[in-house]
Parts: structure tokens; sequence; C-alpha cells
């Protein structure tokens, strides 16, 4: 992770949770915001049989998208206040079945830019408090400039 990584925007933190709030698809499968840094946010994920795969684990697409966005909002707390973020490229590393009480995605930022950011994310599984690696991603992400009629946020 980079040295010293600084918000261009004071209010980085209530940007990135106004933007989590309009996500639908975060509300649909009733993800939460835990924690946002410059950089870096956690994204919390309760165990739903309905979003299970036929074995009973956590579908691989539910797990890709608490990690897209927690890669997302991290890039998007280091933006200026006139700017959005959008996905450009992701690479995923399913390690394990996604069982587990809750699940959690840390996001970070690995190399910031003014067009193009690099993030990683973790998703592990949580049971009886005990972690397991069950994701990795890593991705590009695109800064889009005061690009008018776009939605504010991801």
């Amino acid at each position: 992770m980079p040295a010293a990584l600084v918000p261009r925007d004071p209010d980085y933190e209530a940007r990135v949770r106004a933007s989590f709030a309009c996500q639908g698809i975060m509300a649909t499968i009733g993800a939460r915001l835990l924690r946002v840094s410059p950089g870096a946010v956690e994204i919390e994920l309760p165990f739903r049989g309905d979003l299970t795969q036929q074995h009973g684990f956590v579908h691989a697409g539910i797990v890709t998208t608490i990690a897209d966005s927690a890669c997302g909002y991290s890039a998007f707390s280091l933006m200026p206040a006139s700017a959005s973020v959008l996905t450009v490229e992701y690479k995923v590393n399913l390690l394990a079945p996604a069982r587990g009480e809750r699940f959690v995605a840390r996001g970070r930022v690995t190399k910031p830019g003014r067009t193009l950011t690099v993030c990683a994310a973790d998703v592990v599984a949580i049971s009886g408090g005990a972690e397991k690696a069950v994701a990795m991603m890593l991705a590009t992400l695109m800064a889009i400039h005061d690009r008018p009629g776009l939605a504010p946020g991801l």
C-alpha cells in the first residue's frame, strides 16, 4: 500500500457513505459499509440462504460483487468531489467455498492515479470469530471527471 494516501476531498467519508447508500444492489443483498478511511473500505455481508448456489455456499457472483464495491469505494475515497469512478477490469481468485456467518470485503488502493487506480480486495468468511479467506480481487478503476448527467459516486 502506498505510504500516504491523501483524499482530494476533505468530506470523502460522507461522500462514500452517501454513494454507497444509493447502490440498490448493496441494499438488495443486505451489505453494509463498515469502515471508510483514505484508500480503504470494509463491506460486510451477513449470510443469507437466498444468496447461495446449489451447494449452499454464497454464490461467487455475490462474493465478487462485494469485492468490486470494496475496490471501487477505496478508489472513490481518494477522488476529488467532482469525480465518479467505474470499474474497467478485475480478476478474482476464489480461494475457498464461501461458507460462514458473515463475509467482509476489505478493499484498498495499491496504486492511486488521476485516471486509473489499481485496487485489491480480500474477502473473508467469519464463523465463530474465526476468519477464512474466500476470495481475492485485483481491479482497475477509472475516474470520470465532471461528467454532466452522471449520477455522483460509483
